[in-house]
């Protein structure tokens, strides 16, 4: 399919975007086997300009940046830099040619400060010695310019994520890269630290950068693009100015169809109290009290909304329900069970469903192909291991209908290995597996993280049915939109503390942003 270009209201550019083509894609295809990534992509970026790359989880938008990084090697077509043709053969060539990338699981050494992982690999020396002090001022000028607000001599282990994402930022300007790819740049990001990543993309952008960003946020993206141009199942569906377009019209575009942007749900009928936390008290991995004397009831038949600023305890208190943090007082009980402490597979095997923050960390094995990943929790049950050995098709029958029943696309099939599959991909995987067990309790924590607009229509429908058949779901997200979209109670959580208490859909953004910052509601 070749690019059709559509003019939106307006030019959608910014001063500094002059026209010209500082980089292009003239017919790139990109195929492994039989199965096109990408096929016949045309794709341009101006001088001094944001163009936004959306497109569903499996577009081929990751694909298409990794060529121009260097990390595939187009099959068709060819990359040209200010109108030359350029065969980009690794990333060290990207950089060379000033393409500089922020990936969006971070490339950075955890044991290493951030001033040695921006200088590696090209190092300020005095004479024949490493320069430390002079490559750590460096880092500080480009921080304090650019408001990238980050210690130079800090440990990446010990800052935070949104302090890695501008260490990854700072790396790029480094290296003096003019073109900068952002991949999903705001995926882990709290609400402040997008506002503020937006406004460092907006003067990098009037400093002359021109800036590649993949997002799913249409919301962001209309507020930082001058172009967006929308992948299809690895074809270019169009490019279009920003000025003009809608949240309902990119959406149509990526999706082909349209798409409901908001939660249609009847009123929720709650039963009995499924999940029952008392007096709470959980430390996290400094030893200081993480959550403080957490008391609260998630029923059957109603989400629960944990809301709250990323860092407040959340995590630790989801990881004390699942067995996977020590609760130091009090009692988790599930459906009148006492759970506290218990293994996390005891409380699996309980009725509970976890669909983890961190999908990488706790919710699949990256090495492990699809149907091994399918059957995680299952490796006792007797419909999936008979003398002690797993049934190759009864698990290769369950993944293949978790794949289809959740559009869990890869181009291998269920053999494919899981750290192949696009970010949303591998989430849609960790939420079927969860959902299909049939649990009492559905803990399902930032499930819409890194997935595309189409997926997150699919994902809030699907945790809306589990609802009214009966789950008991609590739901922990830092989208303040998706909590007063989808819960029915939302609890205001608080350095630790439960601080409030509102009905769904009785409370605006204001209100709620007030409480999570600690400054007053119903409790």
């Amino acid at each position: 399919m070749s690019t059709t270009t559509h003019t939106g209201l307006g030019s959608g550019t910014s001063a500094g975007a002059d026209g010209r083509p500082i980089l292009e894609l003239r017919g790139v295809s990109k195929r492994f086997g039989d199965f096109y990534a990408n096929k016949d992509v045309n794709f341009d970026l101006r001088a001094g300009e944001v163009h936004c790359l959306c497109g569903e989880n499996g577009a081929g938008k990751s694909t298409m940046m990794n060529m121009l990084y260097g990390l595939l090697e187009p099959t068709e077509g060819g990359i040209f830099i200010d109108g030359q043709p350029a065969r980009i053969t690794g990333p060290r060539h990207a950089i060379d040619l000033g393409i500089g990338m922020v990936h969006q699981h971070f490339m950075l050494i955890p044991v290493f400060t951030v001033a040695e992982n921006i200088v590696l690999a090209d190092e300020p020396k005095q004479g024949m010695m490493l320069d430390m002090k002079a490559g750590e001022q460096r880092v500080r000028e480009l921080s304090d310019r650019y408001g990238l607000k980050v210690d130079p001599t800090s440990l990446v282990q010990d800052i935070t994520v949104g302090q890695q994402q501008r260490a990854e930022i700072l790396k790029a300007l480094y290296r003096k890269a003019r073109i900068l790819i952002l991949d999903e740049p705001t995926a882990v990001l709290t609400p402040q630290e997008i506002e503020e990543l937006l406004n460092v993309i907006r003067q990098l952008r009037d400093e002359g950068m021109s800036i590649i960003m993949i997002s799913h946020k249409l919301r962001e993206v209309l507020s930082i693009a001058d172009r967006v141009s929308v992948l299809r199942r690895g074809e270019m569906v169009g490019t279009v100015d920003a000025a003009g377009q809608t949240e309902d019209s990119l959406a149509r575009m990526m999706v082909g169809r349209d798409v409901l942007l908001r939660v249609d749900k009847t009123e929720a009928i709650p039963e009995r109290p499924v999940l029952q936390l008392r007096n709470l008290w959980v430390k996290d991995d400094r030893e200081l009290d993480a959550v403080r004397g957490a008391t609260f009831e998630v029923h059957a038949g109603e989400i629960v909304a944990l809301a709250g600023i990323d860092g407040n305890g959340q995590s630790e208190l989801v990881d004390a329900i699942a067995g996977l943090r020590h609760s130091e007082q009090g009692e988790v009980v599930l459906d009148g069970e006492v759970i506290t402490n218990l293994t996390p597979h005891d409380i699996s095997d309980a009725g509970l469903g976890h669909i983890p923050e961190d999908r990488h960390r706790r919710g699949i094995v990256l090495d492990f192909d699809l149907r091994e990943n399918s059957i995680l929790h299952d490796w006792d049950k007797p419909d999936i291991v008979r003398f002690g050995i797993i049934d190759t098709a009864a698990s290769a029958e369950r993944a293949e209908l978790l794949c289809t029943m959740y559009d869990v696309r890869s181009g291998a099939g269920i053999i494919s290995r899981s750290g192949a599959l696009s970010g949303g991909n591998q989430q849609k995987l960790v939420i079927a597996r969860e959902i299909q067990r049939d649990p009492k309790l559905l803990i399902a924590a930032q499930p819409t993280r890194g997935v595309d607009i189409g997926a997150i229509e699919f994902i809030h429908q699907r945790l809306v049915e589990e609802r009214d058949a009966g789950t008991a779901v609590l739901l922990v997200s830092l989208e303040m939109q998706e909590v007063l979209s989808l819960a029915d109670r939302i609890i205001v959580i608080f350095e630790g503390q439960i601080v409030a208490e509102f009905e769904g859909g009785r409370v605006d953004e204001q209100t709620l942003g007030k409480a999570m910052i600690g400054s007053g509601g119903p409790a």
